[in-house]
């Protein structure tokens, strides 16, 4: 996925409602699949540490060499999915997500 200026996308930020920020779109993708992909489906979910972990070798190279700049993508999408209600946190500390339960 080459990445385009030109390819931008709006995201959310649960902490700042009606808000939104225009980022790039590939970076947004990659992370927002990787990061859907290592949530699990029910409380209590995994911790923010532990997401950043394990969504690291799920980054596609050409995007993230070394894992750059993805603990900012990733928080970006956390708060992006939460304003969606696609993911929730879970009531513990530290902070665990989980995907949304949907009725």
């Amino acid at each position: 996925m080459p990445r385009n200026s030109t390819n931008r996308i709006e995201v959310e930020n649960v902490n700042h409602p009606g808000t939104v920020r225009n980022v790039d779109a590939n970076m947004y993708r990659a992370m927002r699949q990787a990061y859907l992909t290592v949530l699990p489906d029910a409380p209590p979910g995994i911790t923010l540490a532990e997401i950043r972990k394990r969504v690291l070798t799920r980054l596609p190279e050409a995007l993230f060499p070394n894992g750059a700049k993805a603990g900012w993508w990733a928080k970006t999408v956390q708060l992006d999915l939460e304003a969606k209600g696609i993911i929730t946190r879970s009531n513990a500390s530290p902070i665990r997500m989980h995907k949304a339960i949907l009725a």
